[in-house]
């Protein structure tokens, strides 16, 4: 019977489990041997695992693959449509699943090669060109009840303004002037919606067998690719010294094949809200970090 790693138990996200979230990590060493018996899988060695998912390696008439675990009701029905959506196009491929019970069989990448590991002058055009592979045209026909990413710009730029005076205005109000610019950028025009992953970082990009790269876990939204560019970035910036920032991000934008002034527009206003957001949820280091981009990137 599978082991569940104690680091796994250990992770923040069931600090506060539910009684039901409880039963289930109990109950997961005999949830595998039902899933291995029900898709008539071999446990192929330990588990690994995320805040919120159980991986274990198996294999399937010999073939490798990963079966996932989450709680039912964890978000898997979302993943599982990304992942046909995309169909292997980018993304790890999906051979099996039960959303409903939290359970997917995948595609088995290599765990210990992820994007995260490279250095700068391969990850960030390789993750890049993920990007560029996964922005495949998404209408409302071909990505329905999927959430835009400009939703977010007009909920939340009315709510800036009246946030950052009731934090005694803590930097600059030409910071917010240029944050609701490029609100509007963002939502003007009528641009072709585009499939983005709106959780790509580096850490969710590993190797397959025949060595590419794929994504992992990702979170299907529609609208604008160059959304992704600061997203990106963010993740790796504190290994960049600040005049590198710019030439980091223009690395991005070309290697994903993404339209610069939209990009900055993106990168201006989703770091300007998470500023705001930051600071009145208490973050210490996060606050600095946008600082220092939105300087880089002006």
């Amino acid at each position: 019977m599978v082991e569940v790693p104690a680091s796994f138990l250990a992770m923040p996200r069931w600090w506060t489990a539910t009684p039901a979230e409880q039963r289930w990590l109990s109950d997961l060493p005999g949830l595998v041997d039902t899933w291995c018996r029900r898709w008539r899988l071999t446990v192929d060695g330990p588990p690994v695992h995320g805040s919120n998912a159980l991986v274990v390696p198996v294999r399937r008439a010999g073939t490798p693959a990963a079966l996932r675990l989450t709680p039912p009701g964890d978000d898997t029905a979302a993943l599982s449509v990304a992942l046909e959506f995309w169909r292997g196009q980018g993304v790890v491929e999906e051979l099996a699943a039960d959303t409903a019970a939290g359970v997917l069989l995948l595609d088995r990448l290599d765990p210990n090669r992820t994007l995260a590991d490279e250095p700068l002058d391969v990850a960030l055009p390789e993750i890049g060109r993920t990007a560029r592979r996964l922005a495949v045209p998404a209408d409302d026909g071909v990505a329905s009840g999927v959430g835009h990413t400009a939703d977010d710009v007009a909920a939340l730029t009315p709510g800036l303004r009246p946030a950052w005076e009731r934090l005694g205005r803590p930097f600059d109000e030409s910071v917010l002037v240029r944050a609701a610019d490029a609100a509007d950028v963002i939502l003007a025009g009528d641009r072709e919606p585009l499939a983005v992953n709106a959780d790509l970082h580096f850490d969710q990009v590993l190797r397959d067998r025949d060595g590419r790269w794929c994504v992992v876990d990702p979170v299907l939204r529609r609208g604008d690719a160059e959304r992704t560019a600061v997203n990106v970035l963010w993740h790796r910036v504190d290994e960049m010294a600040d005049h590198e920032i710019p030439r980091w991000f223009d690395v991005l934008v070309e290697a994903a094949g993404l339209d610069d002034g939209l990009a900055r527009a993106w990168a201006r206003w989703r770091v300007t809200d998470y500023w705001v957001w930051g600071l009145e949820n208490g973050l210490t280091e996060d606050p600095p970090r946008c600082a220092r981009v939105l300087a880089a990137l002006r």
